[in-house]
């Protein structure tokens, strides 16, 4: 054999009648398994992606549970710096501020994120307690 496979029609012309199905029409999901695909390939993140890959990661972002709750907290975040859009700043304080988001992010940078603001306490003044000022204010 020449190794081009069987002569004969596509697969796509019985079930069909003739038109192309998308793959993630055939997967029954949302999200873009071909735009994924691409992405992967262009992407050299491995020399090479299985066919399977990019239905499983677009599987995995479609999954209500991850997707909807990362929005929604990004989402929060933009609305609370008054912002319509949704920036990777956004993203990165609704990441760093869910526990489970956050340990699922473990070891992920996201660009342009930046970081959570915080100041470590032994960086702090110390404060005066009430009891000592009122004592030193007696002599």
């Amino acid at each position: 054999m020449s190794g081009k496979g069987k002569g004969g029609k596509s697969k796509a012309g019985k079930k069909t009648g003739g038109k192309a199905i998308s793959k993630s029409k055939r997967a029954n999901i949302t999200f873009p398994v071909g735009r994924i695909a691409r992405l992967l390939k262009k992407g050299r993140y491995a020399n090479r992606v299985g066919g399977a890959a990019p239905v499983y990661f677009a599987a995995i972002l479609e999954y209500p549970r991850v997707s909807a709750e990362l929005l929604e907290l990004a989402g929060n975040a933009a609305r609370d710096h008054k912002k319509t859009r949704i920036l990777p700043r956004h993203i990165q304080l609704a990441v760093r501020n869910d526990d489970e988001l956050n340990q699922l992010f473990t070891g992920i940078t996201i660009a342009s994120g930046g970081v959570l603001p915080s100041i470590q306490p032994v960086l702090l003044p110390k404060s005066r307690s009430k009891k000592g000022a009122a004592e030193s204010q007696e002599y």
